[in-house]
């Protein structure tokens, strides 16, 4: 594949995507993974095929990007301009001890796996509505709205500097449609994995 420099909107990622998008419709396998090198601005990015020993881990979002087969609108996609309002809905899954008060029995490995695959069923064009009912430790319907950084609020949102970090960050850089996933941190996602839908 041909070298790319300076590529702010991830042209080259776009490309890989399709392709696996592509080879996925016509009933091939996904078996080459893709490496990318980046540098400092100004430095070519090169992808080189590369092999990756058998895993039983969780599959991490960019490994379910290249293997499901979302349906049309599910998979991120960055908006032009960042958005100052948003509304999300959103699936929480914790772990013991994440979600205060919930009596939630999984360990943080295997709340890991099934929120991925729960974003894969997400993106094939599953039901959201339903997958939030079986199986947020949230309340259910999970919908909120959200004013971006130094954006008055309107009746019914909530600033974006008084929610968990990471669901901002992903409810703010997808677009309407789409579905992202925050993955669990203790700073930024302390509560587990949240599969975040932008509805508006």
């Amino acid at each position: 594949m041909k070298a790319i420099q300076n590529d702010p909107r991830g042209a080259l990622g776009a490309a890989l995507l399709i392709a696996a998008f592509a080879a996925g419709c016509a009933g091939q396998s996904a078996t080459k993974e893709q490496a990318t090198s980046v540098s400092g601005a100004g430095s070519a990015t090169t992808a080189a095929p590369r092999t990756a020993a058998p895993s039983t881990a969780a599959p991490t979002e960019t490994q379910t990007k290249e293997t499901s087969m979302a349906a049309a609108g599910t998979m991120p996609v960055k908006p032009d301009v960042e958005p100052q309002h948003v509304q999300v809905q959103h699936i929480l899954i914790g772990f013991v001890g994440s979600v205060p008060g919930k009596p939630i029995t999984r360990t943080k490995e295997e709340a890991k796996t099934l929120a991925y695959q729960i974003l894969d069923r997400a993106r094939k064009g599953e039901d959201f509505d339903g997958l939030v009912r079986q199986y947020t430790d949230d309340s259910p319907p999970g919908i909120y709205g959200m004013s971006g950084v130094s954006v008055p609020p309107l009746p019914g949102e909530y600033p974006r500097d008084q929610m968990v970090p990471a669901f901002g960050n992903v409810g703010f850089a997808v677009s309407p449609g789409n579905i992202g996933i925050a993955d669990y941190d203790p700073v930024a996602s302390p509560y587990g994995w949240h599969i975040i839908k932008r509805l508006k």
